[in-house]
């Protein structure tokens, strides 16, 4: 039960999380994101990564994963806009 509980989190989460990062991609703008916000998020999803990894947890280890990927996406996206600003 616990581990489906931590299927469903890592589905809900992920998945929340996906149409503002597939509008970012698409638009590619940034504007109404914050640097340090990103910065920070994507450093704690890096750090969940981690947490799951040392627990050998499968739910965190995927949700983390595909969540990293979406975030260093837009966060690559913002610092390009705030370099070109």
């Amino acid at each position: 039960m616990e581990e489906l509980i931590g299927y469903i989190a890592a589905f809900l989460t992920t998945v929340s999380f996906a149409p503002q990062a597939l509008k970012t991609i698409k638009t590619k703008s940034t504007e109404g994101i914050s640097l340090v916000m990103y910065i920070l998020f994507t450093s704690g999803i890096v750090c969940w990564l981690i947490y799951g990894i040392f627990l050998d947890e499968l739910p965190i280890i995927l949700a983390n994963s595909i969540t990293l990927i979406l975030s260093i996406i837009i966060l690559t996206y913002k610092v390009k806009h705030v370099v070109n600003s």
